[in-house]
């Protein structure tokens, strides 16, 4: 857990230094043989997630951000950035209600077909208990489904003193565990035992990590070759039946014993 906290901090630091590059355009090689792998960020905690997995790099994945809140938007660095309910919100985000982020999604469904269409595995991450994450990620992953997509979630839940957001985020979830073929979820009061003594924004980067290294796990596993292979059936088998699940981390002081 050490070093995924040392590399949060240190991407973060990396992050704040660059500067917007503002490339909106995906790559759109179409290799035989390759599964396509699509990371979806939606709303403000989605959004800061795929920021800090474009900045990691993960081989053969596009990353995608999507939000209501034009300004936050602007900020995050992906293959695609995509404003959806433009008329519904004015670009001024979904309030923390997530019906409002809902049926932003549903208006933005051509473009998101678009764009899901032809793709094999699709992570998409949310923070449960807003509007846009919330009421956005239970349509994304209706429609990658739709489109034939093994669909992963990875959400972050509310602390328990927000109680609204945790009765938002029980609801979010239900829908997008139907939506989905599995739901991580990580649960951000389990920050304070990693991380006790870091600001609340540096916690959340460590959450963002933590996040990222998981993803890049699975989809480098699919998209690089090793001497232990597993590939997009074996993944597609796994995570077909998953339904929701949780992440563990384990770590040792001695070298190759974690």
């Amino acid at each position: 857990m050490q070093s995924i906290i040392n590399d949060a901090l240190k991407n973060a630091a990396i992050e704040k230094e660059m500067t917007k590059s503002g490339n909106d355009n995906a790559a759109e090689d179409d290799f035989v043989g390759q599964p396509r792998i699509v990371i979806i960020g939606c709303g403000g905690a989605g959004n800061n997630t795929v920021n800090r997995i474009h900045h990691m790099g993960v081989s053969g994945a596009e990353t995608i951000a999507i939000n209501t809140d034009k300004q936050h938007l602007d900020m995050i660095q992906a293959d695609k950035r995509i404003l959806i309910g433009k008329s519904l919100t004015k670009g001024l985000g979904a309030g923390g209600y997530p019906d409002v982020g809902k049926r932003a999604a549903e208006m933005a469904r051509p473009t998101l077909e678009a764009i899901l269409e032809s793709a094999d595995l699709v992570f998409i991450t949310a923070g449960m208990g807003g509007g846009t994450g919330t009421g956005s990620a239970p349509v994304v992953a209706q429609i990658a489904k739709e489109q034939g997509a093994i669909v992963v979630g990875m959400v972050s839940y509310p602390f328990q003193v927000e109680k609204a957001r945790l009765i938002r985020a029980e609801e979010g979830l239900e829908a997008f565990a139907a939506a989905a073929d599995s739901v991580i979820v990580l649960d951000n009061n389990r920050l304070k035992n990693f991380v006790p003594n870091l600001p609340l924004g540096q916690a959340f980067s460590v959450m963002d990590q933590l996040i990222g290294e998981t993803v890049k796990g699975i989809s480098e596993t699919i998209t690089q070759p090793s001497l232990i292979n597993i590939d997009y059936a074996d993944v597609r088998a796994i995570m077909s039946k998953g339904g929701v699940a949780v992440m563990l981390v384990g770590e040792s002081k001695q070298q190759n014993k974690a």
